[in-house]
């Protein structure tokens, strides 16, 4: 069973420090996505919640996948101050090829971890944070078209190759370059709420999460309908969460037995029909708890679990804290940490640290 984190202890009075690491070969549009997003993200008064420098080991430039290569203004050295350190995607390199990095990169990446930052990686990085023994027994994703290479060379990491991002606490990976952006706004959302995500979302013409439902929440990225699959039906129980959905009746709008729509719908999300509704229920339980002032017995209503102790059970199974708790801990600051989804075995553990 994974173990989730408490709250945080409320935002802090100045801004959050994150440190892009360019690495040679890195992913160039992977390199600029954090400046965009949590570049930002802004609080009431529009000011940046975060200050995000880019930097390479030595200072000096690196060469891009896409063929030019960039200079950062800082060394390894701002990684000492750095609350997050947020990893490219790399083509090629030693870390996919061998399984190993320099070992003065490991060293850094390790000191930043031992200081207490949050590492972040997109699409391959995780191949970097992998070399550099930080995800050892860890549940993690990338690439999907790298995931026999990951396996091969990090066998050891619980990965999982069908999610779009894994939130491990104070290690988060995420699959490909889109996976990306889903990430770097749920960290926005872990760090500040749904609302300063959704206005970061918005300044970049970005879907804020994932069909109808939030990013963290979505286990693995939804297909588009063939007209035979599961995602219509999906798209309508979303419409229909405060309802008493039975299998039976999923089932039965995507005009299927209920054996070929749990096989369907497991093959298309990775999870079990009821798993995921109830994943969509919290979603939008947090959603109304962190936007709105209704009761907890509204809430757990419209959400569709029915009864308060239905709903308190799930959201302390999903993140350890009860509604009112949570609901005190986004109008007075942030909740530390929210996994992909709810109750055991969930693909985005949380393991209680807290980011600085």
């Amino acid at each position: 069973m994974c173990k989730h984190p408490a709250m945080s202890q409320g935002p802090r009075p100045d801004r959050h420090e994150v440190v892009v690491l360019a690495l040679p070969n890195c992913i160039a549009f992977e390199l600029g996505l954090p400046h965009r997003l949590l570049g930002s993200a802004v609080d009431a008064a529009e000011r940046p919640l975060y200050r995000v420098r880019v930097a390479t080991l030595d200072g000096g430039p690196v060469r891009t996948s896409a063929g030019f290569s960039v200079l950062p203004e800082h060394d390894a050295a701002v990684l000492a101050a750095a609350h997050t350190v947020v990893v490219p995607g790399v083509y090629g390199g030693p870390a996919m090829t061998e399984g190993a990095v320099p070992a003065e990169l490991a060293a850094a990446l390790r000191g930043a971890a031992a200081g207490g930052a949050r590492l972040v990686s997109i699409c391959t990085g995780a191949f970097v944070l992998a070399a550099a023994g930080l995800l050892d027994g860890r549940p993690a994703t990338t690439h999907w078209m790298h995931v026999d290479a990951f396996r091969r060379h990090f066998p050891t990491v619980r990965l999982d190759p069908g999610v779009l991002f894994v939130d491990d606490g104070d290690v988060l990976t995420s699959a490909g370059n889109a996976a990306g952006i889903d990430l770097l706004l749920h960290l926005v959302r872990r760090d500040h709420g749904s609302d300063v995500a959704n206005r970061a979302a918005r300044r970049n013409v970005v879907a804020p999460w994932r069909e109808g439902g939030q990013a963290q929440f979505v286990e693995r990225p939804l297909p588009e309908s063939d007209g035979a699959g599961t995602a219509a039906t999906r798209a309508w129980a979303t419409e229909r969460l405060g309802e008493p959905l039975t299998l039976a009746e999923l089932a039965g709008h995507a005009r299927m037995s209920v054996r070929t729509f749990t096989r369907r719908f497991r093959e298309e999300t990775g999870v079990s029909p009821l798993r995921w509704l109830a994943a969509q229920r919290l979603a939008l339980a947090r959603q109304l708890l962190e936007s709105t002032d209704a009761s907890v017995d509204r809430v757990a209503a419209d959400a569709g679990f029915g009864t308060p102790a239905s709903l308190r059970q799930h959201l302390r199974a999903a993140i350890g804290v009860a509604p009112n708790a949570y609901r005190r801990s986004y109008r007075g600051g942030a909740v530390a940490g929210a996994g992909a989804g709810a109750g055991p075995g969930a693909a985005a553990a949380v393991t209680g640290h807290s980011p600085r």
